[in-house]
């Protein structure tokens, strides 16, 4: 970018040019940060940093231009008061208003370097590229950390409400059990209802849910979890491939996926899966042809992925605090809460194994 050496240019010209420049810098550095060391995601942060090097970039003769028409004490924007500006934000809420703010700057900058009679050297397709390029940023990090939030819920004793494990009873009155009990996470597994039948059910699971901070899970079936605003999708290696579900998930539903091998792990991590499913740790009477995994394989792949891990298969109240030592950020268990005569004594005994193994 070539500053123009004869050319005079109007000072409250450069002054908005030279805040807004300002502007998208710190926002896109905001936004960098984030990226780095929130999500941990290094082709996103070298993304944005080659993007705010772009921006800011130019030439000595046109940045004396810029600082010399700089003026912020006398500046009347710096006393005033933003709506909503006092008090903290989380996350989610930090990305989208950097993201706005350097938006914003960019098309200023863009339709201010369009002027007639004004040439600084400055490309208004670079500001307008660099635009729709933070559009696509943004979407993709907000999905993530808004998943990330619900991801960290991955914790303890995730109880499974199968339909043919109920044996008649009411799915909501064995849910609200096992949450009194310390369930910190439910998923819906049926394999015999019609779906306009389940809808409701899981409509009210969900209700239930969210009023105790509990996730809730759909096993298997995304019009379901849709329909019924649940939290997340749980996927077999038999059902959508977890790359497909991904683009059809709203930004902030979490996506699990049952692996049973090192391979499909790091496949599930690699397509967008938020949390990963191992088993069956032990036999089960739940799936009699489930490929064991014990806790030994458990622990590698604990080595490998970088997701939260539920594991599955065999768990109860004797073997749950070996499974949490073997690696296992949650343990799933469908027969050791539902085969009882009080799933709320049950599940509140394994949470229990649970918070000592964590100890």
């Amino acid at each position: 970018m070539n500053m123009p050496p004869t050319k005079a240019l109007p000072q409250q010209i450069l002054r908005v040019i030279d805040v807004n420049l300002n502007r998208a810098s710190e926002g896109l550095r905001v936004i960098e940060d984030v990226a780095r060391l929130v999500l941990n995601d290094a082709a996103i942060s070298g993304q944005i940093k080659t993007m705010r090097h772009r921006i800011v970039e130019g030439d000595l003769k046109l940045n004396k231009h810029l600082v010399g028409a700089r003026d912020a004490r006398g500046d009347v924007g710096i006393n005033l008061k933003t709506p909503g500006q006092a008090g903290g934000k989380d996350m989610p809420l930090v990305l989208v208003a950097n993201s706005r703010r350097v938006q914003e700057s960019l098309r200023t900058l863009e339709e201010l370097t369009r002027t007639g009679g004004i040439d600084l050297g400055l490309d208004p397709e670079s500001f307008k590229q660099s635009r729709f390029e933070l559009y696509t940023i943004e979407q993709e990090m907000l999905s993530r950390l808004l998943r990330q939030d619900k991801a960290k819920l991955i914790r303890g004793l995730c109880a499974i409400i199968d339909t043919q494990a109920l044996k008649g009873r009411l799915h909501h009155e064995v849910a609200k059990q096992v949450i009194h009990g310390g369930a910190r996470v439910v998923q819906l597994r049926d394999k015999v209802l019609p779906k306009k039948e389940l809808l409701p059910i899981a409509i009210k699971l969900k209700e239930l849910c969210a009023g105790h901070n509990v996730l809730f899970i759909i096993n298997d079936h995304l019009d379901i979890a849709l329909a019924s605003d649940a939290d997340g999708v749980h996927l077999g290696q038999n059902d959508l491939p977890v790359r497909v579900a991904r683009r059809l998930l709203p930004i902030d539903k979490i996506l699990g996926c049952s692996t049973n091998t090192l391979e499909q792990a790091l496949t599930a991590e690699a397509d967008g899966a938020d949390y990963i499913g191992i088993g069956s740790i032990y036999p089960t009477s739940s799936k009699e042809t489930a490929v064991i995994v014990e806790p030994e394989r458990l622990r590698q792949m604990r080595r490998a992925v970088s997701l939260p891990i539920i594991a599955i298969g065999g768990i109860n109240e004797d073997n749950a605090a070996e499974v949490i030592s073997a690696g296992a950020d949650a343990i799933a268990v469908i027969s050791a809460i539902l085969k009882t005569e009080s799933p709320e004594k049950a599940a509140r005994q394994i949470v229990a194994r649970i918070e000592a193994a964590n100890d």
